[in-house]
């Protein structure tokens, strides 16, 4: 039976507001319904916001408090909010639990930030300095991937900055974030971040609203497009996280036993749906057998479940549209000549479940290559020089992650340095620390989230120029 919980801060939904189911992807159930609120809302909503605002930005002190009360709050919920994202994403459990923990992480390190007041000095008798306010109201649209640690990554950089939060996430994913959004509320104060909830065009009438000073979003480059379009209306700054095609270059030295694990677990985590994830591997040609049978055998090996077991450590395809694309690409790379390995099927039985998918003979120009899969599928392609290895890891219009593994870290370092990307890793993949900067060239993004530079996105510069003292 679905079970009711509570709206996150801020008003409840209008009277009269319709609600849409949300299904468990592992059994096709419906975990609860959803409020499918309208963009007519939206006007009371991004007022509150904006209302809130002045209270919320005038004290750096209490919203330091607060976002650690805000983090403590989470943790103490971290069993009620971990069950629930399982029940609706499908990941396994101690995922969920680690998920949350990098929630609690982002709000401690966000709430300990604060943006320095710089002096120019350029030989003038004038003392200037560069000091940074907040923008307003935060629009955060999130997937349903990481439904809250990405919610994380946008709000807690912006209520530190001193902005306040319009939370949408993905109508595949509500549940999760509605209650982190109840959670939240005992920290925070009234409206200063609010979680909506609905199916388009809610989403398009939340980025272009007048009231948004900043849209923070991460999906789609096609989505993405369309979220910089309709905040151009308003002229709102736009940080944009978008698809990923992270390659994975293995060179001619690689120990292929010794790194086979990690390479595995970086390209099929979170059953392959992380925008960083490697999803695609240049081996040399004369490895290339050895890689193949070496990701297959794990790919078959791997127990692939409900999340909520704890055997698993491969949940559901999260939603039916997601599991119908790598279904699609799939059968089209096999169509086209490409040999599965490993899986290349769904499994028998409910629920949105594929067998773990490693791919051999693919033609690179193949939608499984070119493009994003985001899923459990992983084409390995051989490779006769270096320089054809790496002219095809840049060779797509994306530019999110890549790596390099091999056994001399410095040549390794050396072919990373050659890679047309926001982040590249040497021997592991999709490893981020909360204080560095994350960001894609390209189709992969637009802006800079993390660390430091997440904090500054969300403020603006204002300068004082006073003459010195005669």
């Amino acid at each position: 039976m679905p079970t009711s919980h509570p709206a996150g801060p801020g008003r409840a939904p209008g009277r009269g507001t319709a609600h849409f189911p949300v299904l468990d992807p592992a059994t096709g159930e419906t975990v609860d319904e959803a409020p499918d609120q309208r963009p007519q809302e939206l006007d009371a909503v991004v007022d509150r916001a904006h209302r809130a605002w002045h209270g919320w930005r005038a004290d750096a002190a209490a919203r330091t408090g607060a976002l650690l009360r805000a983090a403590e709050a989470v943790e103490a919920a971290g069993d009620d909010l971990a069950r629930l994202l399982t029940r609706e994403q499908g990941k396994p459990l101690a995922e969920s639990y680690a998920e949350i923990a990098r929630t609690a992480a982002r709000l401690r390190y966000f709430a300990a930030l604060v943006p320095r007041t710089r002096r120019i000095s350029d030989g003038r008798p004038v003392r200037s300095e560069i000091r940074w306010r907040p923008l307003g109201p935060v629009a955060a649209i999130v997937p349903w991937n990481f439904p809250l640690q990405l919610a994380a990554a946008k709000f807690a950089p912006a209520l530190a900055a001193g902005n306040t939060v319009v939370l949408k996430p993905s109508p595949f994913t509500p549940l999760a974030t509605r209650l982190l959004g109840s959670v939240l509320a005992t920290a925070l104060p009234e409206d200063v971040l609010t979680v909506v909830t609905g199916r388009e065009p809610l989403g398009a009438g939340l980025v272009s609203h007048p009231g948004i000073r900043h849209v923070t979003f991460t999906g789609s480059v096609p989505t993405g497009r369309a979220v910089a379009a309709g905040a151009a209306a308003s002229l709102a700054r736009v940080t944009l996280e978008l698809g990923g095609n992270d390659a994975a270059v293995l060179l001619d030295d690689v120990d292929v036993e010794r790194i086979a694990d990690r390479l595995f677990w970086a390209a099929f985590r979170n059953c392959g749906q992380v925008c960083m994830a490697v999803k695609r591997v240049y081996v040399p040609a004369r490895l290339h057998t050895d890689v193949v049978e070496a990701l297959a055998q794990r790919a078959k090996a791997v127990v692939v479940g409900n999340g909520l077991d704890p055997d698993t450590r491969l949940g559901p395809v999260s939603n039916a549209p997601q599991l119908a694309r790598v279904e699609q690409v799939t059968r089209q790379a096999v169509a086209d000549g490409a040999r599965a390995a490993a899986g290349g099927h769904r499994l028998d039985g409910p629920g949105h479940f594929f067998a773990p998918t490693i791919l051999t003979d693919v033609s690179p120009g193949s939608a499984v290559v070119t493009g994003e899969q985001f899923g459990p599928v992983l084409p390995v392609l051989p490779y006769r020089s270096l320089d054809e290895a790496v002219e095809a890891a840049n060779g797509t219009g994306f530019g999110l992650g890549g790596s390099v593994w091999g056994t001399d870290p410095d040549r390794a370092e050396a072919v990373a340095d050659r890679l047309e990307c926001g982040t590249a890793w040497i021997n592991h993949h999709a490893e981020l620390s909360l204080a560095q900067p994350f960001a894609g060239v390209r189709n992969s993004g637009v802006g800079v989230a993390g660390g430091p530079w997440g904090l500054y996105g969300n403020l603006r510069p204002f300068v004082v120029h006073r003459p010195e003292e005669a």
